[in-house]
């Protein structure tokens, strides 16, 4: 039922999107058909849209491991040493602040290449996952934790058998975000031109040259690829954490 309501959803949204540009939108041509942007990425091919794609997509895979990486450990440090907190919030929270258009060009002089396109990746991924690992472990059963503890087990031995289990539902729902998110950051370094390849560099050479069916299809092929991140890691979710949604293990 609810993937006959998400087709008719996106059979909606076609439809829109096709009278809207057919009707309101006819005289401007900043919004064109979706077969005219279908004719385009036919005509372009994979030749050109699979190493772009590709580009970008390592660069966000690289950015999701470090930054998804990174927020894990600052949570399980947290957790062991509570006075770290503070901190680790703050810095979160400055991390999602911030916006990447500022401190891009900032980062690019710093770093210069890949490595800012990997950087801005990481960065759009550290709160959401740093949140969701916090409350996650934070949400372990008391009794549970006192089991362990009466039997002699520490600090380690809770995280271990208790928190970190407990936790994994909610690391996921970060995780699921960060997909999409990573793929952003990855696709604004590109538009600073840290790199002559990827999304990014297409959608803003595809810009300035006034080619806006080929910007569409840059688009949507940047939305796909977002979504197929989050269905990754939604089924390795549900592969990881059964009893999350009431079923048997």
């Amino acid at each position: 039922m609810r993937r006959l309501q998400g087709l008719a959803g996106v059979v909606a949204l076609v439809a829109i999107w096709w009278l809207l540009a057919a009707t309101v939108f006819a005289g401007g041509g900043a919004v064109p058909t979706p077969v005219a942007v279908l004719e385009s990425m036919g005509r372009d091919g994979w030749a050109f849209y699979g190493p772009n794609a590709g580009a970008t997509l390592s660069a966000a895979v690289q950015g999701f491991l470090w930054g998804n990486g990174l927020a894990l450990g600052v949570a399980l440090l947290v957790l062991l040493v509570p006075r770290l907190e503070a901190v680790a919030t703050q810095l979160a929270v400055i991390s999602y602040c911030i916006p990447l258009l500022a401190i891009g060009p900032i980062v690019l002089v710093v770093l210069g290449g890949d490595a800012t396109v990997v950087f801005l990746a990481a960065i759009s991924v550290f709160f959401t996952t740093l949140i969701g690992a916090l409350l996650g472990l934070r949400s372990a059963d008391r009794a549970s934790l006192d089991l362990i503890t009466v039997y002699g087990g520490g600090r380690l031995a809770r995280l271990r058998y208790v928190q970190v289990i407990s936790a994994l539902p909610s690391t996921f729902a970060g995780l699921k975000i960060s997909a999409p998110s990573a793929l952003l950051g990855a696709i604004i370094g590109e538009y600073l031109g840290s790199n002559d390849q990827g999304l990014g560099v297409s959608l803003m050479i595809s810009q300035q040259q006034f080619q806006v069916p080929r910007t569409w299809g840059l688009a949507l092929v940047a939305g796909l690829v977002a979504g197929l991140g989050y269905a990754v890691v939604a089924l390795v979710a549900r592969v990881v954490t059964p009893w999350s949604r009431g079923e048997a293990a």
